[in-house]
């Protein structure tokens, strides 16, 4: 998932740039309202991690101005403002959930999960495609019964191909989606992935699940 983290405190932005990163998240950065905004309308985001007190343009006219242009991203407002009051403007605004500063990232995480399921009947937790089984709460996967050990890219490009079993995936939505701006695109990092993939949850099994299609990127389906 991409998350776009807009906080001008940097030791804070550090903090959640690299602890996102190490559980498999894409992570955005934007300083002040006006960059976080532009950075809001132009990429699509599984969401926003938004504080309130921002150079240039305040979190909830970030938050406002999304919600006129009728973006949904979700998002979770990170504030030291901790009244009731506050809480309440916020989500009344259109903002997902509201988390106040102090907080256990451990805490965040779980809330960024949640404000991201689909909405459903039930929230649809594990992906699967032949015998093969992703668990994105438990951030577990099995081929046949046998766990499978992914690193945090692997598993993040493999919930993309279960997301999108079927659908022919090309390398700049993979890049998009599982990398961010940090990444250049120079060099051939998703076919590197790809092929580690395709190692550990392919090679030792039937049917092959991820396939090429030249000339347009890849696609997991369940048969060949």
């Amino acid at each position: 998932m991409r998350i776009l983290v807009v906080e001008d405190d940097r030791k804070l932005v550090e903090v959640l740039h690299q602890g996102l990163k190490e559980k498999g998240f894409a992570v955005d950065t934007a300083r002040d309202g006006d960059q976080g905004l532009e950075l809001a309308l132009a990429t699509e985001y599984d969401a926003i991690v938004l504080d309130l007190m921002l150079p240039k343009r305040s979190g909830l006219d970030v938050l406002k101005e999304l919600r006129a242009r009728h973006r949904v991203t979700p998002v979770l407002i990170l504030s030291a403002r901790s009244a009731v009051e506050d809480r309440i403007r916020g989500l009344d605004l259109g903002a997902d959930d509201y988390l106040a500063k102090p907080f256990s990232f451990e805490e965040l995480l779980s809330r960024l999960r949640a404000i991201t399921r689909r909405p459903a009947v039930e929230p649809r937790t594990v992906l699967t495609a032949a015998d093969l089984e992703l668990d994105t709460a438990r951030r577990e996967v099995r081929r046949a019964g046998r766990v499978i050990a992914l690193t945090a890219k692997e598993f993040a490009l493999l919930e993309l191909l279960l997301r999108k079993k079927g659908v022919v995936v090309t390398r700049g939505m993979i890049l998009d989606r599982v990398w961010d701006f940090d990444y250049d695109g120079g060099s051939n990092l998703v076919e590197v992935y790809i092929n580690y993939l395709r190692r550990k949850v392919d090679q030792d099994f039937e049917p092959k699940l991820i396939h090429t299609v030249r000339g347009s990127g890849y696609v997991l389906r369940d048969t060949a």
